[in-house]
């Protein structure tokens, strides 16, 4: 192809380039057309390629000839050029922080804590008819069998005194006890078919995903919450 043939192919992604432009990335050796033995250029695919590739970087990523160059150079001996930075601005990563929510890690993590319930009482500062109230409205529960109680129901006894405070009752929480009972279930419906599976790790992938779905869930729940009151 000569330069205006070459000209007609560029223009209608880049309206800009003019052939002075492509003379210009010329002698800056980011293009190599053949010449004929009366001096004209004759360009190849390759060449086109390699100028929408310059006019690409220049327009959208801002880049300076001698990066493209460098970048064409690697392209050149079989290499990746390295990625490109966006030039847009891009959402700050705090914004996409998990702002503490408990991970899928805090969710198979198990512990042998065993109390009783003159210890519960005693370390979540809390009255024995609190407690009462708590287990009334299905909100706690001793391990069935031992009698004690583990750090689920140490965590829930204290986050119920210290609502207490802002005026809950153990009867309000019967809301967020129904909320957890229906993501409890879409968890399980999720993995159930999971759990099914003949193979040998059927079971140990199942575990994993409810980690991963449950540390989601009270990701969602929370944001919710955190959105609706805004």
């Amino acid at each position: 192809m000569n330069i205006g043939q070459v000209l007609d192919l560029l223009r209608p992604d880049f309206p800009q380039v003019t052939i002075p432009k492509i003379r210009f990335l010329e002698d800056k050796g980011l293009i190599k057309p053949e010449r004929t033995p009366a001096g004209y250029r004759k360009f190849s695919e390759g060449d086109v390629e390699r100028l929408r590739y310059v006019l690409r970087m220049q327009r959208d990523h801002y880049l300076p000839l001698k990066v493209i160059g460098a970048h064409l150079d690697a392209i050149d001996r079989g290499l990746e050029p390295p990625p490109i930075e966006p030039v847009v601005p891009t959402v700050p990563s705090v914004a996409l922080a998990a702002d503490g929510l408990p991970s899928a890690a805090s969710f198979a993590r198990r512990d042998d804590l065993r109390l009783s319930r003159r210890e519960l009482v005693k370390v979540a500062e809390i009255t024995e008819e609190l407690l009462d109230q708590l287990e009334q409205f299905g909100l706690l529960s001793a391990r069935p069998g031992t009698g004690h109680y583990d750090t689920d129901a140490l965590v829930i006894a204290r986050t119920a005194r210290e609502l207490a405070d802002f005026g809950f009752e153990p009867r309000h929480l019967r809301a967020f006890k129904t909320a957890a009972d229906r993501e409890v279930g879409l968890v399980q419906q999720v993995v159930a078919p999971m759990e099914r599976g003949r193979d040998a790790g059927a079971k140990g992938r199942a575990a994993e995903a409810v980690t991963e779905i449950a540390a989601l869930s009270v990701r969602l729940h929370a944001t919710l919450v955190k959105a609706g009151l805004r």
